[in-house]
């Protein structure tokens, strides 16, 4: 089992940083599959917070060798920026490796990000404004710059001189100034310079690695329904954070992952716009928001509370073929007298369980719940499932019942300590 991935199974925030970087110290090779740095892990590393929004979380461990893939979109200011505050930290930052097929993320992509947003009004998608969105737009127009080109002078000059031109008519499109062409390419040059001796054939580092039986980790940002393909479209990212998509991203064959583990918080959040069916507006959504310091890692929003929703797990765990289940947040929790899971929708007169395609069916899907027990006692000390409280393992119990996946670990609180595995998926066989 050398070969683990990391799959976000609801919206987003569901605690992969945490789990990522349990299981870091322990890999050869640490993946970021996909995304840019609109996304972020928070890691309690020495009882130090960490934010980390590009960088895989393997660069909290010495040796690990960190992969930037080509499935993303790289923001050289944003990547600089967070190697400097590592190396001040006194974290080893000589085993970062970018896809030399990766996309640059540039100025313009942010400016028309803001714009687009202000445009769409009250039917904005809620981006982080990272300008991720027209990053990707421009990838699959054929009219991004990747990192091989940032590299060389020469190869940079031609295509941001042919890519600004288009640029430039979007930005008067919005009203706004057009980039002037020398100082755009004057900066870029510049981090093209310091950024070359990161830049390589990722694909061919990966293969290579596997081949030689090293133990890989893949850590995708946000989650399965946030997927371009199969989330609540058009409220979505611009890439697919689903295991799925590690091969075609990372450049490698179809059997390079043994195991998907699915991350899923004990409840719901989601930040942004779109369908949330079992999202709560009462006092409970408070009590959940401020208990798990529910604030976006990179935009600081409070994020949308909701009960745990078991279709949509099913929906990530039957797209991606997850193997097991990583259970977050879980303390949170306690205190709750009742707690309630999402075990199936109302619509048009009939009990379904499915995540349409349709926007507009969703946003008519009223929850169907099972209550449950709760409980009071603290967990936040646990190290087994035997010393859960009996109605906290009731309530795991129920997860795997409703999903027909079994819990590989649960997690009781921000600590890399505060996890407890029951199913070890990276363990040598």
């Amino acid at each position: 089992m050398n070969k683990l991935a990391i799959q976000g199974s609801q919206w987003g925030d569901e605690g992969k940083g945490k789990i990522v970087d349990y299981f870091s110290s322990r890999a050869d090779v640490v993946v970021r599959y996909q995304g840019g740095n609109n996304a972020g892990h928070t890691i309690v590393f020495e009882n130090q917070k960490y934010a980390v929004k590009l960088m895989p979380s393997g660069i909290f461990h010495k040796g690990v060798k960190c992969v930037l893939a080509t499935g993303m979109v790289i923001n050289p200011i944003s990547f600089f920026e967070e190697l400097e505050i590592l190396k001040k930290a006194n974290f080893d930052v000589s085993q970062v490796f970018i896809s030399s097929r990766a996309s640059v993320l540039l100025p313009y992509h942010q400016l028309l990000d803001g714009a687009s947003e202000k445009v769409l009004k009250d039917k904005k998608i809620g981006t982080t404004g990272k300008g991720i969105g027209p990053c990707y737009e421009d990838k699959y127009a054929r009219i991004g710059l990747r990192f091989c080109d940032i590299i060389d002078e020469n190869r940079l000059k031609k295509h941001l001189k042919s890519a600004l031109e288009f640029k430039n008519r979007e930005l008067e499109s919005y009203s706004l100034d057009k980039l002037d062409f020398d100082s755009l390419f004057n900066q870029i040059n510049e981090y093209g310079k310091k950024i070359k001796p990161y830049v390589c054939d990722t694909s061919k580092l990966l293969q290579e690695e596997i081949k030689k039986g090293s133990k890989i980790l893949y850590e995708g940002a946000q989650g399965a329904m946030l997927c371009i393909n199969y989330g609540t479209y058009p409220y979505v990212t611009s890439s697919s954070p689903m295991a799925i998509s590690i091969p075609l991203n990372c450049g490698i064959p179809l059997n390079s992952v043994d195991y998907v583990l699915g991350i899923a918080k004990a409840y719901t959040t989601r930040v942004g716009e779109g369908p949330f069916p079992s999202e709560l507006f009462d006092g409970t959504s408070v009590y959940l928001r401020e208990k798990g310091h529910e604030y976006g890692t990179v935009t600081k929003r409070p994020r949308r509370i909701g009960w745990l929703d078991i279709n949509v797990l099913n929906h990530a765990a039957n797209i991606s073929g997850v193997n097991g289940w990583a259970i977050t947040l879980l303390d949170v929790l306690t205190g709750l007298e009742k707690i309630k899971i999402c075990v199936g929708y109302r619509y048009q007169g009939n009990i379904v369980n499915d995540i349409p395609a349709s926007l507009e069916d969703y946003e008519q899907y009223e929850p169907v719940y099972e209550t449950l027990d709760g409980w009071n006692e603290d967990i936040s000390h646990v190290k087994s499932f035997s010393e859960l409280p009996i109605n906290a393992q009731k309530y795991l119990r129920k997860i795997e019942e409703l999903t027909h996946v079994n819990i590989a670990m649960f997690s009781v609180g921000p600590d890399r300590e505060q996890t407890v595995i029951i199913s070890d998926p990276f363990e040598d066989k």
